[in-house]
């Protein structure tokens, strides 16, 4: 990703953020459980399906994840189709399901004939169960459940980072306090690295508050209540599907103040954190429906976020103020910019920092 944004602005182009954080959130999580990463534009062109034709339809797949189907609240009305969506759900299914066949085939070769065969990445792991008759464990499951890994663990990451710079962009004084805390613990002689994130508590603070003020997952997976009870005044009948909307507990003034601005400040001293302890910020929920991938994602969005900051001066293309910036979200699979960031990148590291090597593993 760093390579990327150092040839993009080495061209004097502006970096669009998002195709960045996309490229790399999918990188990482095909590679843990696929193998190999899918959506690199050196590796992409191994495969049948094209680069661009798998961002295409995982960019499908976050949208339709979001949309107001009327079917889900007027059940009588789905043979009309009213919006097309089912329709396109179908053919995505169709596509979706080209590449991900092409996948299980590519590691039931490289399982075929090898004795005590040691799993390489999670999808070895599950076809590997999948021998088992009793688990009934089929193919198709095996696809649906990789499916449901790769699209969970790709648009949160990539979004929060999005936000996080676009916070920075429009308040330029943090940006630079953050760059400096990089330079005072770090140094401009390497990377940032998972290890120094303990140290760099001013970023770490970034990431709080970006989570608090722009959670990705905005109302959280649906929750059922188990008994009947009382919140608020309201009767809530036993097996009645919940969704706590963690948006909104995050911009509540009871809990926070002066919510709706961007404050990384807020946590100093603060013993609040987001792994579901605390109830005022529940960007991955809490409880036995917690994301279980809170614990990579959060790794992801840091050291993200912590070394774009520290290898690269960012300002907003053309000339345009930072008030300026469009701060809208629209909801899919998350709540994401409505705008893709865009800005201008300046290398602020020894040149030979960013000597990357392609072929590296």
């Amino acid at each position: 990703m760093l390579g990327s944004v150092f040839e993009t602005c080495q061209r004097g182009l502006p970096v669009e953020i998002r195709e960045e954080t996309f490229s790399v959130s999918n990188n990482i999580i095909s590679r843990m459980v696929l193998g190999r990463r899918y959506f690199d534009k050196e590796e992409g062109n191994k495969n049948k399906i094209r680069l661009e034709e798998l961002k295409e339809m995982f960019e499908e797949l976050f949208v339709l994840n979001g949309v107001f189907n009327i079917e889900d609240f007027i059940p009588w009305l789905g043979w009309l189709d009213l919006q097309g969506y089912v329709g396109r759900m179908k053919k995505l299914s169709e596509r979706l399901d080209v590449f991900l066949e092409e996948v299980v085939e590519e590691h039931d070769r490289r399982r075929k004939g090898v004795e005590n065969y040691v799993a390489k990445d999670m999808m070895d792991v599950l076809l590997k169960q999948a021998d088992d008759p009793q688990l009934n464990l089929s193919r198709i499951k095996v696809k649906a459940f990789t499916l449901d890994i790769i699209a969970g663990g790709t648009e949160t990451s990539a979004t929060l980072v999005e936000w996080g710079l676009s916070e920075l962009l429009k308040k330029p004084e943090m940006l630079e306090r953050a760059t400096k805390e990089l330079d005072r613990v770090v140094g401009r002689e390497r990377w940032v690295e998972e290890k120094d994130m303990g140290g760099l508590e001013y970023v770490q603070w970034i990431v709080k508050e970006t989570m608090r003020l722009h959670p990705v997952a905005p109302l959280l997976v649906p929750h059922l209540s188990t008994q009947r009870c009382r919140i608020a005044g309201y009767d809530i009948p036993a097996n009645t599907r919940v969704f706590v909307n963690v948006w909104s507990i995050g911009r509540d003034d009871q809990s926070w103040e002066n919510p709706n601005e961007f404050r990384p400040e807020r946590f100093k001293g603060s013993t609040v954190d987001v792994m579901g302890r605390d109830y005022e910020l529940l960007p991955f929920g809490s409880g036995r429906r917690m994301c279980p991938g809170h614990s990579l994602g959060h790794k992801v969005v840091e050291i993200a976020l912590a070394n774009l900051i520290h290898g690269f001066q960012w300002k907003l293309p053309d000339g345009q103020s930072p008030k300026d910036l469009h701060m809208g979200e629209i909801f899919g699979l998350s709540a994401s910019r409505s705008y893709p960031l865009v800005a201008m990148a300046r290398p602020r590291l020894p040149s030979h920092l960013y000597n990357f090597n392609s072929s590296q593993p």
